[in-house]
């Protein structure tokens, strides 16, 4: 009766904010903050680190593709496995520098946006991600969705798996996320997200858009920042998961 509660956090860019990161850190258990290439910047990066550091919330790297102007959301046909591997490893490891500079070691990494969706689809691009994060840090938790190619990644990798749902989004059969662009992938209404969290954490599986099931052991869930509504969501979630007797906890420790 413990699960995690993380946010992706630190995705404003110099003058621009994304979502209010300070409340979101007083809700959730573990943050995972952009390393620059979809969001965020050295700045941004440490201070989010610090404010988490401050709350006691454990924290991981969110890399993205190098895609600032679309939000890491939009695909990047064409890169190689081994600029797959390289792209990681260099926000990973920007992000290991700004945890030494403020004395709070990361404990996992968790991909973006469209290089998330990817990951998730093929074996090959999900392997890559882990070799990276592996070579960084071997130590490092791979946060995946469970029943895709990430948690395969993980397992054939020897890292340390979490399996992660997300709390306002809808999954397709293949258990990826629907995509952004289908109607209600986005689930805004706070009721009918806590009912859906409630019931996925309970009976231990995702259900998809189709009614297709798949049990799965829930290590963390998924609160958007950059959603309306989000730090007021995220606190009924915390609330109900509470109320219902779940320890909110992360699910790795630095």
């Amino acid at each position: 009766m413990r699960v995690d509660l993380n946010s992706d956090l630190g995705e404003g860019f110099g003058p621009w904010t994304m979502g209010d990161d300070a409340a979101m850190l007083d809700i959730v258990s573990t943050a995972n903050i952009a390393c620059g290439f979809h969001a965020g910047d050295p700045d941004i990066m440490r201070a989010t680190v610090r404010l988490a550091k401050e709350r006691g919330v454990a924290f991981g790297a969110h890399p993205g593709y190098n895609d600032l102007i679309g939000f890491g959301r939009r695909r990047v046909p064409g890169l190689s496995l081994a600029e797959i591997e390289s792209l990681v490893a260099y926000q990973v490891g920007a992000m290991a520098a700004i945890a030494a500079l403020e004395g709070h070691p990361m404990t996992h990494v968790k991909t973006h946006g469209a290089l998330g969706n990817v990951s998730a689809d093929d074996d090959a691009t999900a392997l890559a991600v882990g070799r990276a994060i592996k070579a960084v840090d071997p130590k490092l938790a791979f946060m995946v969705m469970p029943g895709t190619a990430t948690a395969r990644a993980a397992e054939k990798l020897g890292l340390t798996p979490i399996n992660e749902i997300y709390a306002d989004r809808t999954y397709a059969d293949n258990f990826n996320l629907s995509p952004r662009s289908e109607p209600g992938s986005v689930i805004h209404d706070p009721e009918l997200l806590v009912e859906r969290v409630i019931t996925m954490v309970s009976e231990g599986c995702l259900t998809s858009t189709s009614g297709k099931r798949l049990e799965v052991p829930i290590g963390s869930i998924c609160v958007h920042g950059d959603t309306p509504g989000a730090v007021s969501m995220a606190r009924q979630l915390r609330a109900a998961l509470e109320k219902a007797e779940w320890t909110i906890g992360s699910s790795v420790h630095s």
